[in-house]
């Protein structure tokens, strides 16, 4: 199970996000928690980003949500961190 890190561009990108789209909300928790329990499931479609998001990774939490993030390992405990760095429609985040 690896440790969920929230960024601040995430918190804002969510409240916006999760507004508009009051249903979403709780999918995208859903997300996150299948998140953290198995980064590469196949519900999630998680793949990794080109170009400008070279390095980051990128999942589905339904139609037209994405969630970009990325994997670091922490130095002190070894344990596996998922940075969620953005959210929003396709259009949005990439």
């Amino acid at each position: 199970m690896s440790k969920i890190i929230v960024s601040s561009k995430f918190k804002r990108a969510f409240r916006k996000f999760a507004r508009r789209n009051t249903q979403l909300q709780a999918r995208i928790e859903e997300t996150i928690a299948e998140l953290s329990n198995e980064i590469f499931n196949p519900s999630l479609g998680t793949h990794k980003l080109e170009g400008k998001l070279s390095g980051l990774l990128s999942c589905s939490c339904g139609y037209d949500c994405r969630i970009v993030f990325a994997i670091e390992t922490d130095e002190e405990s070894g344990e596996t961190l998922i940075v969620l760095l953005d959210v929003g429609t396709h259009d949005e985040v990439y």
